[in-house]
This record gives C-alpha cells, structure tokens and sequence, in this order.
C-alpha cells in the first residue's frame, strides 16, 4: 500500500513537473509586460525598500520573466508621497506604500495601514485575508483605478525619538512631531503639531530642531537612519501604529490586462512579501536594540497617563470619522467589530502567553 501511495504520489508530482515545465516554456513565447514600481521608500532601504525589492523579484521569476518590473525608490522617478497619484494615473503599473498616506483622498484609507490602539500584524492580516478587509480595500480603491493587496507589516512599532523626556501630557503642548496619519491626528487633538515628513527627511529635521519629535518605524529602520545620533529619549510602545500594513497598489486598467495566471502570481508575491517582512523585522528589530543600547540611548515607556489621554482622543475621532461617509462607515464597522471579535482569543493566548 505504501508502495503504490508512494509511486501515485510521484506521477503526481511528474505530472505537476511536466505542467509548470510546459507552462514555462509557452510563456517564455508569450509578451513580456514591462512594469514600472514606485515606491515611498529609498532605494534598498532595509526592510521597507527591500521589500518592493523582493515583491518585484518574486513576480518576475514566478511569471517567468512574463512580468518585468523595474523598483524606482523614493525620489528616483517621483516624490515619496506621490505614489497614490501616479500608479492611479498610469504613470506607473504598480506602487509600493503605506494606506494612511492617502487620508486626503478618504479617511478610510487609513485602516487599511494602521489604526491607534488599534489590530496588531497578526490581527490585521486575519482581519485583512479572512475577514472583510481586503472585500473592502477594493471597494474603496476601485474609484482611484487601483487594486490594493497588503505587501508587508513591520509588526508593533516604537513611540518614537523625542529631545525632551515625556513625564504627562502638558509635554505633548505644542511638541512638533512628524507623524503621518491617525496617529497625527490624535497628537494635535493632545496639544502637539503633527508634520508629514518622507522617511529620507526625518532626520535632517530632527537635528536641525525644525522638529522636536519624531516616530519612524523601530530600531531596525531607525538605526539605518541614524535617528540616535538626533535624539536621546526613544519610547515605548508604538501605540499609534500597533500593526502598520504595506500596501501593494496596482493600475486597475493594467491589472486587468492581465491573464489569469498573473494576477494569481501577483497575489501570491504579495503575500509572500507580507510574510517576510514581518519575520525580516522581528529578527532584525532586536540585533538594532542591543546596538541602541550600547550608545547610551535613554528608552522610556510612555507614562500611563499619556497613553490612557491618547487612547480616550482616539476612540472620540474613530466615531467622528466614521460618519464622514458611506465607505468609512462601513470599513470602520468591519474594522472595529472584528477587533472585537478577535481580542478575547487574543487575550488568552499571544498576551496571557507574554505575561507570564
């Protein structure tokens, strides 16, 4: 019995074996779909530049070369925050970036990135894959001309790089930070000035004092910036980016050109690159925090004052939000009640786990 499972097995696999080799060898005859990436990242930049990196290698080889994509990393063909725009006009096919960017072109871009206090990675891709989430992204970006698939997660981030300890919220007055999205939005309802900064200007900023605070990602990408030669107090934790998704966003009309082979190898390489990211981040996260430490660098939890006065502004404008219109109604009630459903699981499993 063994025998004959082990031979059907084998003309399975011969079988598959003789398929791709067949697939391979009539596409390297079909026409080759020259592809431009955009990214908001710089070029090779680790973990986010590499990761469009490796979404544009793995498309190439699965497709066989079918699918030719060339990176441009931030400010090599356009600005970093004009990535929306120019994939969205056919500028370019396919873009590499973050949701909540695109806040000006709806408020409900920005769940799709990172929501304060909000999922983590592991719930955001549950929410994003088996819930509605991707269902919805659609939905939202089919009037941009854009098809959306999550394309990375860094995991939980840091609070950030401050010049000044934070010991209550009266520190958060006027306090000049660059933070991009949701994120911002609570800051300035605390007191403080949120900025929007690309990555490659956070840390010129910084030192030259045109700002007082900033967040990026954590040690891993901080460190490659060098943000702990501007600023001596590094805190802890990111709550207004618990589980940050990429995005991968593609031209709809030229998505639609696509066989449907393609398309299937664009979701796979998608997801793949999520999944490595998030591994590449974990792994290289802690390597950068023993660095960070050796140089003397002061890492603070936030007060729990601080962060219980954040989290009561971000429930206030999650629910003024949500009314801005039918989309974000909708995207902020899938979001919500599957944070809901998700948490007590969450609870006694990943968190009881980590308590103890």
């Amino acid at each position: 019995m063994k025998r004959r499972s082990f031979l059907k097995s084998l003309g399975g696999s011969l079988a598959l074996t003789s398929l791709l080799t067949s697939n391979s060898s009539k596409s390297s005859e079909k026409t080759e779909f020259k592809w431009k990436m955009v990214t908001s990242w710089p070029k090779n930049f680790p973990g986010l530049g590499t990761g469009a990196e490796n979404l544009a290698r793995l498309i190439n080889g699965l497709s066989n070369n079918r699918i030719k994509i060339k990176v441009f990393g931030a400010n090599e063909l356009i600005p970093p925050l004009e990535v929306f725009d120019f994939v969205s006009n056919g500028g370019a096919e396919i873009g590499h970036s973050g949701a909540y960017y695109w806040k000006g072109k709806s408020e409900a871009c920005q769940f799709f990135s990172s929501v304060p206090f909000g999922m983590n990675s592991q719930e955001m891709n549950a929410w994003l894959y088996y819930g509605d989430g991707i269902k919805l992204w659609e939905k939202l970006y089919n009037g941009f001309n854009l098809v959306p698939r999550p394309a990375g997660n860094t995991g939980v981030q840091m609070g950030g790089w401050f010049n000044k300890e934070i010991k209550s919220v009266d520190d958060l007055k006027g306090l000049k930070m660059r933070i991009p999205g949701l994120g911002g939005e609570v800051l300035s309802r605390a007191g403080g000035v949120p900025v929007t900064l690309a990555g490659a200007e956070i840390f010129t900023a910084l030192q030259t004092g045109i700002i007082d605070a900033t967040e990026w990602v954590g040690p891993y990408n901080d460190r490659a910036f060098g943000l702990h030669k501007a600023a001596r107090y590094y805190y802890y934790p990111g709550w207004h980016e618990p589980g940050p998704t990429i995005e991968c966003i593609i031209n709809k009309k030229k998505y639609n050109m696509l066989p449907k082979d393609l398309k299937l190898i664009i979701d796979i390489a998608c997801k793949a690159v999520n999944i490595d990211m998030l591994s590449d981040y974990t792994a290289k996260n802690n390597m950068a925090l023993q660095f960070l430490k050796s140089e003397n660098i002061k890492i603070l939890k936030f007060p729990d004052e601080v962060l219980a006065r954040l989290k009561e502004i971000t429930e206030v404008i999650l629910t003024e939000i949500s009314q801005t219109d039918d989309i974000t109604q909708e995207v902020y009630n899938s979001y919500m009640k599957f944070k809901e459903d998700v948490s007590p699981w969450t609870n006694i499993s990943d968190k009881a786990f980590l308590n103890i």
